[in-house]
């Protein structure tokens, strides 16, 4: 496994880092590693907001609803 160093770190962030870790019940490392895992380990979701409502909910079921008939368009305004 590789490591890394992280130089000029905060110390506010460090503190911060430490009481995360510490709710966490891990080493400052391990909350780290975690917390990078989380930031590069998900793919972004190209798909469309309808693709990923539509794939959410499809597995409960459908809905056929009944749509109203179309009536005539309103008139064009005019600009002279």
């Amino acid at each position: 496994m590789a490591s890394i160093t992280i130089r000029n770190l905060d110390d506010d962030v460090k503190a911060r880092l430490r009481v995360q870790a510490a709710e966490h019940h891990r080493s400052m490392e391990e909350e780290a590693r975690q917390i990078l895992r989380q930031a590069v380990g998900h793919k972004p979701d190209c798909r469309n907001l309808v693709s990923i409502i539509r794939a959410r909910i499809e597995p409960l079921g459908g809905v056929d609803l009944e749509l109203p008939p179309r009536g005539p368009g309103r008139e064009l305004p005019s600009f002279d």
